[in-house]
């Protein structure tokens, strides 16, 4: 249900807006969810993101990161996020104005129950432009589900997750492709009633979310160009994991960490939101492997999974030997561009302090 006269506003965005924008059609004034003057504004700034191209009314605006706020009643459970525009250090140096959920890109992990009933409230901090919440895990009318909600306002969204799996969530506003390259995606994990089959066999596991950067807010460049950064970042599943940000060197910096013999799971999505991925971890075989990470999507000693843009997938495999076990995506001018992340493997599965480099 719509809980305020500026969502309600929103609602008349119809499901043929949202997919024609999908495909890079243009739409009509009446159509256009922000005015003409804001987005010629959008679709002029520069690569820079220096605060003098940034759009007029987010310029100075860096919101603090808010955390996830996630309680469960039963098998109801309550997401509360927020839409806002956060500085993202994508590289050193190089800092980007994202248009963000919690302040975070990708967005904070979100982690249910196949079977539960998400009741889903997006509070839309960015002053200017409208935003929603598109869940790939859910059946429901876009136009009612997934409505804009206008900024400064709030809305709340009820569906049922039914089917297992590591699915894509994102903005699903108009021009879509602008709302997910400017850093508005995340993951979201519903867990099997019946888990996998290999379950009892897993030592660590983890999330891994492959994402690319374009010129700053530069539409144009989003739709015909090649994307100026590839990169994975990893969002905690358990206590004591690293959190971080779609950046260049993120798991780099903060590998990894399993120990000789482990027997690793990576929840693994490709956010896009334009090109392929090709994920492999050098030096291992993936022993089991669940595409979109249903239980019946089961295949066995793959070397390297295709992950299309918003395709996840559940991929296990052994570490035998000590070492840095570098994992890319296979499409190697995206892995120079910076889609490449560690797993330290120690003998006791601790980071012993050794610098990992070479890579």
């Amino acid at each position: 249900m719509l809980k305020n006269a500026g969502i309600k506003a929103a609602v008349g965005l119809s499901v043929t807006l949202l997919l024609l924008s999908a495909c890079g059609e243009s739409t009509s004034e009446s159509q256009k969810v922000v005015s003409p003057e804001l987005e010629n504004t959008i679709h002029e700034v520069s690569a820079e993101g220096s605060a003098a191209n940034v759009i007029k009314p987010h310029q100075g605006v860096n919101q603090e990161p808010t955390p996830l706020e996630i309680k469960r009643e039963g098998t109801d459970v309550y997401i509360n996020m927020t839409a806002q525009i956060t500085d993202i250090e994508i590289a050193k140096g190089y800092t980007y104005k994202a248009w963000t959920f919690n302040g975070e890109t990708p967005g904070p992990l979100v982690v249910v129950n196949e079977g539960d009933t998400i009741h889903f409230t997006l509070e839309n901090k960015d002053p200017a432009i409208p935003h929603s919440m598109d869940f790939h895990a859910v059946h429901t009318a876009p136009d009612k589900g997934f409505a804009n909600v206008a900024p400064n306002e709030e809305g709340t969204f009820s569906y049922q997750a039914t089917k297992p799996g590591v699915f894509m969530y994102h903005c699903g506003t108009a021009p879509i492709l602008t709302h997910i390259a400017n850093g508005m995606h995340g993951v979201i994990i519903v867990k099997p009633t019946e888990g996998y089959p290999t379950d009892q066999e897993i030592d660590r596991e983890y999330v891994v979310i492959q994402n690319e950067w374009y010129k700053y807010n530069d539409l144009e460049n989003m739709t015909n160009e090649e994307p100026a950064q590839v990169v994975f970042s990893t969002k905690a599943l358990q206590e004591g994991q690293p959190n971080t940000n779609g950046t260049v060197s993120a798991v780099k910096d903060t590998p990894l960490l399993a120990k000789v013999g482990d027997k690793v799971r990576i929840y693994i999505n490709n956010m896009g939101p334009n090109e392929l991925s090709s994920f492999h971890v050098v030096g291992t075989i993936f022993d089991d492997v669940y595409i979109d990470g249903n239980p019946a999507n089961h295949f066995e000693g793959m070397q390297t999974v295709m992950l299309p843009a918003s395709g996840g997938a559940v991929v296990e495999f052994t570490v035998k030997e000590e070492g840095v076990y570098p994992f890319v995506t296979h499409q190697f001018n995206h892995a120079t561009k910076g889609a490449v992340g560690y797993i330290k493997v120690t003998s006791d599965g601790r980071d012993d302090g050794s610098t990992v480099g070479g890579h």
